[in-house]
């Protein structure tokens, strides 16, 4: 239920109105004029106003000014006897979210009073979320506005009010989990849990725990009954990270769980209903997975039902600028320094490099980058220490793999520098292809992913 202000001098007006916003499950409070109308949003919060544009002491205009100048972010509904386009738009450009023509129809009152409140809802919810990141020092934003990136968002904002189970396909370090984060706060079930399971990084013995739950006495250690993912994220979102990493007999189950929206815990014979949008990461081809048996193919069509792929960054590469200043400014805050420039032979020396690890290996090197400066400005010199210095030395173009190599001294017997070189040697073989250079080298891509984020 809303609280909704209607201010309108017509007693008739108030009075129908009133009665629509009672049928719709709101709280009416009903005021003759613009004095009183400012009185009470001072006084007591108001969800909604909905405002004649003509008042005995003022206009709706003046109220939009008035609720501007002293801070308030309440929703404006405008109303008038007059269909005036003119009237209309001065209205929506001094901050009203609607205008309706009186008389006020039931159904358009309806529609544009939820539409206003949803939009209201979605937008502190944003904000919400952004000073929440802020203070953790990681915001979660799509930044940049390249075409693949325009693609992703617009089949976001198509998806997110649906149910439909997503997969986001794409390589380690694309923001396939910012993708997920913004699918549900975009949905209905914003307000809701967003709960995320990283697949990889679960011993097996605990997995099935973890998703469905336990009761007391199901294993050893088991204590008291315990709520699974599924069931923490009921009404919300469940994110499977790298679900490419689930054993094949806990498929099976994951199934069943999304068909029929119910499961039992470890240990338990009574079933669990639930009500959960699942959204699923991998970095690995999830086809080539299945033609090799390590993957259900009945769980891979149930899960490709709206498949996104989060683009590398060597395909978005005119974002790279804008990405790097926002990781200069978010991280100058976090470390508590002050943020230095990025002069335009920086940006370009980082739009040359390949970035095998993404947008995370680009925010590692501006985070070490912004440690180690001594200056007012980020030069080449220092986005190229550390990791970078062996791997991205000399500019490579878009997708080619980088041409600086490690020291490769024939006589050393140093088995961290040989894993050095073998791992770059992969990276260059494949154009930076982590899925591709882990299997050259024998380990797992995930293997390969922790030596680079370590070395």
């Amino acid at each position: 239920m809303s609280t909704i202000l209607c201010v309108d001098d017509e007693v008739s007006v108030t009075g129908r109105l009133g009665e629509a916003l009672r049928g719709m499950g709101h709280q009416p409070v009903l005021v003759a004029n613009l004095e009183t109308a400012l009185r009470t949003v001072a006084r007591d919060p108001v969800d909604l106003i909905i405002s004649a544009h003509e008042l005995p002491d003022g206009t709706g205009l003046d109220l939009l000014g008035a609720l501007r100048r002293d801070g308030r972010d309440v929703p404006v509904i405008v109303t008038s006897p007059f269909a005036s386009e003119e009237q209309a738009i001065s209205s929506l450009r001094h901050g009203a979210v609607d205008y309706l023509t009186k008389p006020l129809r039931s159904e358009a009152v309806r529609i544009a009073v939820t539409k206003a409140i949803e939009l209201e809802r979605v937008r502190r919810l944003h904000e919400g979320c952004q000073r929440e990141l802020r203070t953790l020092g990681a915001p979660r934003v799509l930044v940049g506005g390249s075409a693949a990136l325009r693609g992703v968002l617009e089949v976001v904002r198509s998806v997110a009010p649906t149910r439909a189970t997503v997969l986001l396909e794409g390589e380690s370090g694309t923001g396939k989990e910012l993708v997920a984060r913004a699918i549900h706060d975009l949905s209905p079930r914003a307000g809701q849990p967003f709960v995320t399971v990283n697949c990889a990084a679960l011993p097996d013995g605990l997995v099935e725990s973890t998703l469905f739950g336990h009761e007391r006495g199901a294993f050893t250690g088991a204590t008291m009954r315990t709520a699974g993912a599924f069931e923490r994220a009921h009404r919300g979102t469940l994110l499977l990270d790298e679900i490419s990493e689930m054993r094949l007999d806990l498929q099976g189950k994951l199934l069943r769980v999304l068909q029929e929206q119910e499961f039992e815990r470890v240990g338990g014979h009574q079933p669990v209903r639930v009500d959960v949008r699942l959204v699923a990461t991998t970095n690995r081809d999830l086809r080539t997975e299945v033609d090799a048996g390590r993957f259900r193919r009945d769980l891979y069509h149930r899960l490709h039902v709206v498949p996104i792929h989060t683009p590398p960054l060597r395909e978005r590469i005119e974002d790279i600028p804008e990405l790097a200043e926002h990781f200069v400014r978010t991280l100058s805050e976090q470390l508590g320094l002050r943020p230095p420039a990025l002069p335009p032979e920086s940006l370009a020396w980082l739009q040359a490099q390949g970035w095998p690890g993404n947008v995370r290996e680009l925010r590692n090197a501006i985070e070490r980058a912004l440690i180690l400066c001594r200056d007012a400005r980020i030069g080449p010199e220092l986005l190229a220490v550390g990791p970078l210095a062996a791997t991205a030395s000399s500019p490579s173009r878009p997708g080619e793999a980088p041409r600086a190599a490690p020291n490769d001294d024939p006589d050393s017997l140093n088995l961290q520098h040989l894993e050095r070189v073998a791992i770059w040697r992969a990276l260059q073989r494949t154009g930076g292809h982590r899925v591709r250079a882990a299997q050259l080298l024998g380990i797992s891509e995930r293997t390969l992913r922790n030596k680079l984020r370590a070395s």
